[in-house]
């Protein structure tokens, strides 16, 4: 795997201009061939022509007389050499070389060429065929002219090299303005870099595009928006330890004072009482703890690396009022599940739902009065898409419309202040129900007291196979 944008920018180019200069070389070799062929075989046809111009009848016999202009039009530096051979139709050789590799044809009506070897060489050969009248009867006669190839091969070389050289040439530039190229427009994007890296580590400031080319640019803005998305979650993450390290201060400051107080004391029989004092400000450090470990866990639950899966709310409900069923025993509330569902999937995450079901339901049980009711309801929305309804209703006090929204902010509270809690609770459920894409609204029961608190969660498939 090649890692450098540059050389595989590079081999995207050199690659198809490579295969192109190799089909263009290939291509101007063979018309650099046709055209030297050409012109050689017009020399050898002219030549022929011009030999066969000069058969003539004498004396009753053919004889021939070969012009030095037929043989000097083959003159050239590459000092070829040249053959020739006269051929009467009977076999009968008026000049030239009786070894002469030629086999005319005299009935054909037009110039016949051919390359073949001779005294080691090859050699290119025409023959023409002339017809010679003599009182009425009719000979042919063949000049076959042959030329060794040195010229031949020399013209192909000055016809074919100057173009191949130009083609090696244009892929070198090509080449070099690449690497050139890539070089300089890379610079804004090194910039971005030498800026991340110049930067304190605590900086959370969004990058400069600067000159970054328009393509570029979509790369620095998902950095900003990471960045940004980051800093919405640690500024969340700071306010989150301000506010935890403030809540866990007074309930710590009120044990320490009842531990000073105890030591003080000179009647035994006061001891008793500052240990339950003791015991009920530890229980409620721990339960803050806990909801504030909580609260973290629902923080991560918005990951998409956080493990899910198909959940069945009816079972997870069924499970928590098991688990509060004494509570409401002690305060004579009548704690119901009111359902025609056999199974309600959902993906999410089984500890998440239940623990999101579990403060509902203990908010609602510890707001409503001893005697009083809490029902939790399970239904399935029709819809596109589907999606199951969890109601936690209670006859309550209930909560002011106008801040229903604020009771899910953390540390929030609406209570007396000597009733128990840690306003931490509707926040861990906030957090739970939009990382499985649902949503919760806080409203009054039909009957016009107390509160029900409604979570719609997207269905399954019939499948029951969680979605991507």
């Amino acid at each position: 795997m090649i890692d450098s944008l540059r050389l595989r920018l590079l081999l995207w180019l050199l690659i198809p201009m490579t295969v192109y200069v190799g089909l263009s070389a290939s291509d101007a070799y063979d018309n650099a061939v046709s055209s030297a062929t050409l012109i050689q075989d017009r020399a050898l046809v002219a030549s022929a022509r011009m030999m066969a111009g000069q058969v003539a009848w004498q004396d009753g016999a053919p004889v021939v007389s070969i012009p030095p202009a037929a043989l000097e039009m083959f003159a050239s530096p590459a000092q070829d050499a040249v053959y020739y051979q006269v051929l009467m139709d009977d076999n009968t050789l008026l000049a030239g070389r009786p070894d002469f590799p030629a086999e005319p044809d005299f009935a054909a009506i037009h110039p016949a060429y051919n390359t073949t070897d001779f005294d080691g060489r090859p050699l290119r050969v025409v023959s023409y065929i002339r017809a010679l009248y003599d009182e009425g009867t009719l000979r042919m006669v063949a000049v076959s002219v042959g030329q060794t190839m040195q010229g031949h091969q020399q013209m192909i070389s000055e016809l074919w090299q100057p173009s191949l050289r130009r083609q090696l040439v244009l892929l070198l530039l090509a080449v070099a303005l690449v690497v050139l190229g890539l070089t300089i427009e890379l610079r804004p994007i090194l910039s971005v870099k030498d800026e991340l890296a110049a930067r304190d580590p605590n900086s959370l400031t969004p990058l400069r595009a600067g000159q970054l080319q328009v393509e570029l640019r979509p790369i620095v803005e998902a950095i900003n928006q990471y960045i940004q998305r980051l800093n919405a979650q640690v500024t969340v993450q700071k306010r989150f330890v301000a506010d935890a390290a403030h809540q866990l201060r007074t309930p710590l400051t009120v044990i320490d004072s009842q531990i000073q107080f105890a030591r003080q004391l000179d009647d035994p029989a006061r001891l008793p009482q500052v240990l339950a004092a003791l015991h009920e400000g530890s229980r409620n450090m721990t339960d803050l703890t806990n909801k504030l470990l909580q609260l973290s866990q629902a923080e991560a639950s918005n990951s998409s690396a956080f493990p899910r899966g198909p959940v069945d709310l009816v079972a997870v409900a069924a499970t928590v009022l098991e688990e509060l069923a004494g509570l409401a025993l002690k305060k004579r509330i009548d704690l119901g599940m009111e359902t025609e569902l056999d199974s309600a999937l959902v993906n999410g995450n089984e500890a998440q739902l239940a623990g999101m079901l579990m403060n509902l339901i203990d908010n609602a049980l510890r707001y409503t009065p001893e005697g009083g009711k809490v029902t939790v309801g399970l239904a399935r929305e029709v819809g596109e898409p589907a999606h199951y309804v969890a109601s936690i209703s209670d006859n309550g006090p209930g909560i002011p419309a106008e801040v229903r929204e604020r009771v899910f902010e953390r540390f929030y509270r609406n209570a007396a202040p000597d009733q128990p809690g840690s306003g931490l609770g509707l926040a861990i459920v906030r957090e739970i129900v939009q990382a499985s894409q649902g949503t919760i609204t806080l409203d009054t029961p039909e009957d016009g007291s107390g509160l029900v608190a409604t979570v719609r969660l997207p269905a399954l498939p019939e499948d029951g196979q969680a979605q991507a």
